[in-house]
């Protein structure tokens, strides 16, 4: 894989390069103005785009943002998002109101050798996503005359078969720019000579989101701390009332199956022994305080439903994670947007933080909380930022959008 030295090192003054970021950040609109909540993204791909541009190259933009469908939608506009990255850059950066329309190609025109642009968001073309390969074709040729030069820096999009991540790059010379090539190196970290214990936490909504990715680690990590929404179908798999509590009734046998195989294999599975619950899940725009109890997590009220970890968990877990020599945290353990239910998710982050081990924070909803709860971003060891894509890798898959790069 090209890096984006070894392409700076040729020289890219005056040339023209397509930068594809990840610039699919959180908005807003309560106000009926758009506001990212969350620009962590946006300053993922700075020193790409700073070091591009300092070079002399006139820098080209490019991201998805949410899932428009094929059509533009002013929700989904990506102008918050470039009017932001020029503040980080401390420097105007233009606006293209479309992606290869008569603004992308006068916007991009018009740039003079060290500025930047940036493209309406991607998905407004039916083609970026197409999964018929002609069609998506057709916009990376699009795509492809607007630019001389293509650097990967989206990671959180390379799991996916688009255009601009698998298709363009075919067509230009490519490298990977400084955020892929980071990303890349903390996975190997945390697939090849892992430094032991290694300790998994899991968590977030849907246990068949991460099924996957618990079958490659029952291979590979020596505990596996299971909760958020998920915890549920597992202690249903022990035979536990959940309530009404977040359950995948058809994922129930799998479950049984994993923890059967982690006992096979040494693999510590750690689940919650008490939960926070409530018959009524929380007011996420007020905050407003809930109504909950805390209870053992084999002694959930059928009409109940489970929120956050508790804080024996909460301590359980954290002694899990104090002698771990490596730790991968993917998923929040709760509620964590509402004060009441941020606890579990909280304990986690501060269990990382106080740990010696070399932590990663596997991006999405964890990678925001750790921002949103006032974590210090330096204390961890890498804060992802692509959740999908992290555990794309971790299952063993090859993603379309390295793959490309890798020829």
């Amino acid at each position: 894989m090209k890096t984006i030295d070894e392409l700076l090192a040729e020289g890219v003054a005056g040339k023209r390069v397509f930068v594809r970021a990840d610039l699919n950040v959180p908005l807003e609109n309560g106000t009926g103005i758009a506001r990212i909540t969350d620009d962590g993204r946006i300053r993922a791909v700075l020193p790409t785009v700073k070091a591009l541009a300092e070079a002399g190259a006139r820098v080209v933009v490019a991201s998805h943002l949410g899932r428009p469908k094929g059509a533009p939608d002013p929700a989904f506009s990506l102008a918050p998002a470039a009017a932001r990255l020029g503040e980080l850059l401390g420097a105007d950066v233009a606006f293209a109101t479309d992606t290869v329309g008569d603004s992308a190609t006068s916007t991009v025109a018009a740039l003079a050798d060290g500025q930047v642009a940036v493209l309406e968001n991607l998905r407004f073309n039916a083609g970026e996503t197409s999964k018929d390969d002609a069609e998506r074709g057709v916009f990376a040729d699009r795509l492809a005359a607007l630019a001389d030069l293509y650097v990967g820096d989206g990671f959180g999009a390379v799991h996916r078969k688009h255009a601009s991540v698998f298709d363009l790059p075919a067509r230009l010379p490519h490298a990977a720019g400084y955020l892929i090539a980071t990303e890349v190196g903390v996975l190997k970290k945390l697939t090849s000579d892992v430094k032991r214990p290694y300790v998994v936490v899991l968590g977030g909504a849907k246990v068949s989101d991460k099924l996957a990715v618990i079958d490659e680690l029952l291979g590979k990590a020596d505990r596996l701390l299971i909760g958020g929404g998920m915890a549920y179908t597992f202690l249903h798999a022990q035979g536990y009332e959940v309530g009404i509590s977040l359950l995948q009734k058809d994922q129930v046998e799998v479950v049984k199956e994993y923890m059967k195989r982690a006992e096979e294999n040494g693999v510590e599975l750690v689940l919650p022994v008490d939960v926070l619950v409530s018959s009524d899940f929380p007011d996420l725009k007020t905050k407003a305080p809930a109504d909950f109890d805390t209870v053992d997590a084999d002694k959930i009220p059928s009409t109940k439903e489970g929120l956050d970890i508790g804080p024996r968990t909460r301590e359980l877990y954290a002694s899990k994670i104090a002698d771990a020599e490596t730790v991968f945290w993917n998923g929040p353990l709760g509620v964590f947007e509402h004060p009441d239910y941020a606890g579990g998710t909280t304990a986690i982050a501060q269990a990382l933080v106080d740990s010696d081990a070399y932590t990663v924070v596997g991006g999405g909803d964890s990678a925001a909380a750790v921002r949103i709860l006032g974590f210090d971003e330096n204390a961890f060891g890498h804060i992802s930022t692509g959740g999908g894509a992290s555990l794309e890798y971790l299952e063993g898959k090859t993603l379309p959008g390295l793959a490309a790069l890798e020829d």
